[in-house]
């Protein structure tokens, strides 16, 4: 069984570029060895999860919502969906506050083009 020396010496035989690529291919596995052992341990020791928390909980304040009157009419996003259906296409409805009738309301389908 040979040396590591006997390695390094058959090595330094040959011509120039051989031990250039030999050099960059001994370098590449070497740290391609220590970036796998740093993230074995990274993610097994849980540096990358995601954490449970929230701004709220960060500033030690709690979110409130407080809600007046009948909020039917303020839906938006999930719940406007939820009640137009699933199968329904979805809709943007902008609701002017200030002459809103308690009538008919007309939703017409918006497209954005982009």
């Amino acid at each position: 069984m040979k040396t590591i020396f006997d390695h390094i010496e058959r090595i330094q035989g040959k011509p120039h570029h051989i031990r250039k690529q030999i050099a960059f291919g001994a370098a590449a596995v070497g740290t391609a060895i220590i970036a796998f052992v740093w993230l074995v341990s990274s993610v097994g020791a849980g540096t990358f999860a995601l954490k449970d928390t929230s701004f709220a909980q960060s500033t030690g304040k709690e979110g409130t919502f407080t809600a007046t009157g009948d909020t039917t009419e303020q839906l938006a996003g999930v719940g406007a969906s939820v009640r137009s259906g699933a199968s329904a296409p979805a809709y943007i409805e902008i609701i002017d506050a200030a002459s809103s009738t308690s009538g008919q309301k007309k939703t017409e389908q918006t497209t954005i083009p982009f």
